[in-house]
């Protein structure tokens, strides 16, 4: 007998996540760690949690989460995204309306703006001199 599993992959600047939802009691694991030690700042740890307060969700289904690239704020906003599709994978007549009224299925796509030659960043120029 397999174990009942959704999955969907959440994405946000330059991170990943691949998300796994299984029927449990809400135990979050990201990378093999617990959420509260892979993310410290307890906002990171809140806003991970968003999408299962906004579907009424809480404590329904244990998480599993492998998250690469970017940093921890990104890697976040990463899961919070892959959590919202996997919980439209469930029900999704039921829960797209409140996921999608709290803005988490929207896929965040700002990135850092590349370095133009000739500049000292993306946009900064050289300090000029009159003499």
């Amino acid at each position: 007998m397999s174990k009942i599993q959704y999955y969907a992959t959440g994405r946000r600047k330059v991170a990943a996540a691949r998300v796994w939802l299984t029927p449990g009691s809400g135990v979050i694991t990201v990378n093999g760690r617990s959420i509260d030690s892979y993310f410290g700042r307890e906002v990171l740890q809140m806003m991970i949690k968003q999408p299962f307060e906004a579907s009424e969700n809480s404590n329904r289904y244990d998480v599993t989460a492998t998250v690469v690239g970017g940093g921890l704020s990104g890697q976040a906003g990463a899961l919070r995204h892959g959590i919202s599709r996997a919980l439209i994978e469930i029900d999704e007549g039921a829960l797209r309306p409140a996921l999608k009224k709290g803005g988490f299925l929207t896929r965040d796509a700002r990135m850092v703006e590349r370095k133009k030659y000739g500049r000292s960043g993306a946009r900064k120029r050289y300090q000029y001199s009159k003499r």
